[in-house]
């Protein structure tokens, strides 16, 4: 953002501080009147005809600015993508490790791709991939909703799951 003298238009139509017009201004008069205020010229509408300069305190603005910025990236929620991998005839301890864990990522707040690898002659019997994947979406339906169905995608089969939000 150009301020004071790096302003290079000749004339600028000047806003003062409280947001009243003072109208078109030669830059220099503009510098005069913002400098006679302890302000700054601060330039807001560079493409305007003319362009439009504002009379502020140009350190306070940024600061109100940075610190919106700063409260903004607190709101952001990053969600992360935790991956559980099952085979086709997975047995029944070892799933319901699987899903103590994925039940904990979940809660965490995380989604959770459920995956299913095929080897060998397995991918013949994609209907087994699905009931692993189908039972495991029974399992956290109480805090976890699918968000897409299972897909083949090469040797894998995919379902992703969210967490459901309480709010």
């Amino acid at each position: 953002m150009n301020v004071n003298e790096k302003i290079r238009a000749r004339e600028v139509r000047l806003i003062d501080s409280n947001g009243d017009q003072l109208g078109v201004k030669s830059r220099q008069e503009a510098l005069e009147i913002a400098q006679t205020r302890n302000l700054d010229l601060v330039l807001v509408a560079p493409n305007a005809k003319p362009p439009v300069c504002r009379i502020m305190d140009y350190g306070k603005f940024r600061f109100e600015q940075q610190k919106k910025e700063k409260e903004a990236r607190k709101k952001q929620k990053i969600i992360n993508v935790k991956e559980v991998r099952f085979t086709p005839g997975i047995g029944d301890h070892d799933f319901e490790t699987k899903l103590k864990n994925a039940r904990k990522f979940l809660e965490k707040g995380d989604k959770v791709k459920a995956a299913v690898r095929f080897r060998g002659r397995a991918i013949t019997h994609k209907e087994l991939g699905r009931e692993v994947l189908d039972r495991f979406a029974e399992e956290v339906k109480d805090i976890a909703t699918v968000e897409t169905k299972p897909k083949m995608e090469g040797r894998n089969m995919f379902m992703m799951i969210a967490p459901v939000n309480e709010k």
